[in-house]
């Protein structure tokens, strides 16, 4: 395999190699939409129907709660019968052109059930074929040709319709869906992992904050200060800036425990002045209190100055009565989210008033030496997934970069 001079003509999809088609795949692929099979005869255990539920973003779900079943095959359903290596489209629902799969031998056996659509194809490799369908390039395309009503959906010939470029040669077409198939592999493993870093965190969390004998008391009115911006200082949308020098959280740029910088929008400096107590420093633990309540996130370092709108608390501790962090990792815990589910039992909450917070009780170690000891474990733990995290970025972008050189045949693998 080794790279070569590309020379290009224009198409309907921009520029192309000069030796490569642009053309509707429907000519090119055999379609099948599912069978209505009917909800009253489906069974406990049996033969897995594929329903649009079971298509994910590239991948497929069998999760318990939304699989179903069909009790057998019979001669007039074997057409419906599922193969490896069939891509599946789900034609309608709210993520139309963006739920599509490529099975694989764990799929099998399955049935394909209506509003489900199967491509197989002996003229175009189907790794190739796979990639533009779990791309940009086709959810735009169901964008904009999809019916928009109450349940959106795309047609058989809708499917048919979509344009690509192809290779002249089924060895370069699978060549280029190899290359972008190695870098899904790095990307599915890189988040496999992620996932298990997490449940390990999670475990490691459960053990560490189980309250032991000699643990103290506390009540958070007590032992620390809260402080949200208050109502009469009367901060509006129309004062938020796409650019600044002041950053204002307003509670939607939680993200995993931290706050999302890049989210943020800004105030001006008389905002920022306004209230020194909302000022944010280093070490605070935010609350959000309005909405989507209990969010927490944890400032270990600002970037920029910053201050609170009136839908998140800022906690600090009275005189060093604990560690910021400790705290923290317990509001991100069970006993936090069990305190929250007793304050909303038989209504609907949508505000954590101060009121009621301050009345949250929790157990803490006796000193800050092993609050600090338990924080540094869990801590080291959330940096090693931001880590992965991070990398995982750079490998979807990069896969971005190669879909981009190789599906235009920018890049030619030969």
């Amino acid at each position: 395999m080794g790279l070569t001079e590309v020379k290009y003509k224009i198409s309907e999809k921009g520029l192309i190699p000069i030796d490569w088609d642009v053309k509707p795949i429907g000519n090119e692929i055999d379609l099948l939409t599912g069978y209505p099979f009917p909800s009253n005869n489906y069974v406990e255990s049996g033969v897995r129907l594929l329903r649009g539920s079971n298509v994910k973003r590239g991948n497929t779900d069998w999760s318990e709660e939304i699989t179903q079943y069909w009790e057998k095959l019979t001669p007039d359903l074997l057409q419906y019968v599922l193969k490896d290596g069939d891509i599946v489209v789900a034609m309608d629902g709210s993520l139309v052109g963006k739920s599509f799969a490529r099975l694989s031998k764990k799929d099998i056996p399955a049935l394909l059930l209506q509003r489900v659509a199967r491509i197989r194809s002996n003229k175009i490799d189907l790794g190739y074929l796979k990639e533009f369908i779990c791309s940009d390039y086709f959810t735009k395309h169901c964008e904009a040709v999809k019916t928009v009503s109450a349940i959106p959906h795309i047609s058989p010939k809708d499917i048919r319709s979509f344009i690509i470029p192809i290779p002249p040669t089924k060895s370069e077409q699978t060549a280029i869906a190899t290359a972008l198939s190695d870098a899904n592999t790095l990307i599915d493993n890189l988040e496999k992992l992620i996932a298990k870093k997490r449940n390990i965190k999670q475990g490691a969390m459960q053990e560490l904050l189980k309250p032991r004998i000699n643990w103290k008391d506390k009540k958070l009115g007590e032992a620390s200060i809260l402080k949200a911006r208050i109502g009469w200082q009367g901060l509006t949308t129309a004062e938020y800036k796409s650019t600044g020098d002041y950053f204002l959280i307003t509670g939607t740029e939680f993200k995993d425990g931290f706050i999302n910088w890049e989210q943020c929008v800004y105030v001006d400096e008389t905002r920022y002045n306004q209230d020194k107590n909302i000022q944010i420093r280093e070490n605070d633990v935010l609350v959000t209190k309005d909405g989507t309540i209990g969010k927490i996130a944890f400032i270990k370092s600002l970037p920029k100055p910053a201050t609170l709108n009136s839908g998140v608390f800022v906690i600090r501790p009275i005189n060093d009565s604990f560690k910021p962090e400790f705290l923290f990792y317990l509001l991100t815990s069970e006993v936090f989210k069990r305190f929250l589910s007793q304050l909303s039992a038989g209504s609907t909450i949508n505000h954590l008033y101060q009121k009621d917070f301050v009345s949250f009780k929790f157990k803490i170690p006796q000193t800050i030496k092993e609050q600090e000891e338990i924080s540094k474990i869990l801590s080291d733990m959330d940096s090693e997934v931001a880590q992965l995290e991070q990398k995982l970025f750079k490998y979807r972008n990069l896969k971005q970069g190669m879909m981009q050189a190789l599906l235009t045949g920018n890049i030619r693998l030969s």
